[in-house]
Order: structure tokens, then C-alpha cells, then sequence
């Protein structure tokens, strides 16, 4: 009888990661000139960031949970994706607040993946780190609604100095100064930098929020998440009126 001999294993390599200034700052020019142009926003993070999403991954794995949700490697994308499973969600909960963001402002998790995947070709790969990196960007409209920033210019820069602070990846940080830069040379009569400062500080206070159990975190109500998280209200940007909101460059 002959057997079968599977070929010899041929490991994907994957490229160390490493910060690359020069292209996260030409990246940043872009974004600053296009905030619809949210290409740049993943370059900005592949330049800056790998380093942060290896040790968020070793990060989760010493969390209660961490373990068991590292090995079962959930692609929440997908499940983001499903309209049955966010259908099923009671009003009021974090899974029913974000279907109706999501339908409002017509995202979909799909369409974020896609953009990231522009220009390169390890996003997809089978890799602890990279399936925690597809993780960290599949959850940023849900820290959306988590945070209460909108999608406005100045909701986004927000969202992205609180990112920093729950992260540690420099390119959330580079996005972040580079709005509050950009709203202090404008000269503008509301309080831009003080609201992406306090975006950062309610980052820091919040528990660590890539280590929550997102299947069970949708079906929880929504303000009772953001007690139990310490997610405290955004008021600098609240107090701001919407139509001044936009003033900044979004992510």
C-alpha cells in the first residue's frame, strides 16, 4: 500500500513590523486634504501601528477571557455583517444602537475591510497578530457608538486620539494631533482640541475594550456598557453645536 505524503510546510512570513515615518506622514498630508480619502487611514496604521497589535494580542491572552476568545479567532467581521444576527438585538442594547448607526450613516463592516485591503496583501493571512488587527479594525464603528462620537470631522478625530489611548498605536496618535493642528491653524471658535484631548483622557479612564466579549457586549444595554466600561460622557464635544462639527478631517 502506498501513503499519501502531504507536500513539506511552507509558513507564511510575515513582514516584522516597524515604524515607517515617512510614509505615515506623506499618508497624513493626503488625509488632511481628503477627509473622505479613508485609504490613508489604513496606510497611516501599517506604518505605525504593528508593533501596538502585536502586544495588544499578548495583551489579551493574560485577560480572563482573552484565552478563549484568542483560540477561537472570530472573525467579527462577519458576523458584523450578518442583518439576522443585528436584527435580533433588543432596542436599547449596543447591537440595536449599532444597526441603526450603521444604516443611517449606510457603513457596513464589509465595506471597511475592503478599504484596508488596498495595496497590500497580508491583511487576510492566518496569523495571531493579523487576526487581532482585523479585530481592532472591525470594532471601530462600534467604539463609535460605545464613545457616542459621530462620524462628523470632529467626531472621527475624537474617536481616533481615544483609539490612541485604549491602543497605543502611533498612528491613531499621528491622526490625532495632526486635526488638532489643523483646528488650531484654522483659528476655529469652538473648543476643537480640547474635545480630541478629552477623547484621549476618556480612552485612558475606559476599561481595555479589545478584550471585551463582543457577542455578549451587543446584547447588553447600551448605557449600561458604558457605566460598566467607565466610558464617561463626551462633553466638550456634546456642547459643541453639529454643524460645527465638521470642521475637521474624519477617519
Amino acid at each position: 500500500m502506498t501513503l499519501a505524503v502531504d507536500a513539506p510546510y511552507a509558513p507564511q512570513k510575515v513582514i516584522k513590523p516597524g515604524l515607517q515615518w515617512g510614509a505615515a506622514l506623506k499618508a497624513l498630508r493626503r488625509l488632511l486634504k481628503d477627509k473622505e480619502d479613508t485609504v490613508q487611514v489604513f496606510e497611516i496604521m501599517r506604518a505605525l501601528n504593528g508593533k501596538s497589535t502585536a502586544r495588544g494580542y499578548e495583551r489579551l491572552l493574560t485577560t480572563g477571557q482573552g484565552g478563549r476568545i484568542a483560540y477561537e479567532r472570530v472573525e467579527f467581521a462577519e458576523k458584523l455583517m450578518d442583518r439576522e444576527w443585528l436584527a435580533s438585538f433588543a432596542p436599547g442594547t449596543v447591537g440595536h444602537a449599532y444597526a441603526e448607526f450603521t444604516a443611517r450613516e449606510n457603513l457596513s463592516a464589509d465595506g471597511l475591510a475592503e478599504v484596508s485591503k488596498v495595496g497590500v496583501s497580508q491583511i487576510d493571512i492566518k496569523h495571531p497578530h493579523a487576526w487581532f488587527g482585523r479585530r481592532t479594525r472591525d470594532v471601530h464603528d462600534l467604539w463609535h457608538i460605545l464613545s457616542g462620537y459621530s462620524r462628523d470631522g470632529l467626531g472621527e478625530a475624537c474617536l481616533v486620539a481615544f483609539s490612541y489611548a485604549q491602543t497605543g498605536g502611533l498612528g491613531w496618535a499621528l491622526i490625532a494631533v495632526g486635526a488638532a493642528s489643523r483646528s488650531r491653524k484654522d483659528g476655529g471658535p469652538y473648543p476643537y482640541t480640547r474635545a480630541i484631548w478629552q477623547g484621549y483622557k476618556r480612552g485612558k479612564a475606559a476599561a481595555w475594550l479589545l478584550g471585551e466579549d463582543y457577542d455578549k457586549l451587543m446584547a447588553e444595554p447600551l448605557e449600561t456598557a458604558r457605566r460598566r466600561l467607565n466610558i464617561t460622557p463626551a462633553t466638550i464635544y456634546d456642547s459643541i453645536p453639529v454643524e460645527a462639527r465638521d470642521a475637521l478631517p474624519a477617519t
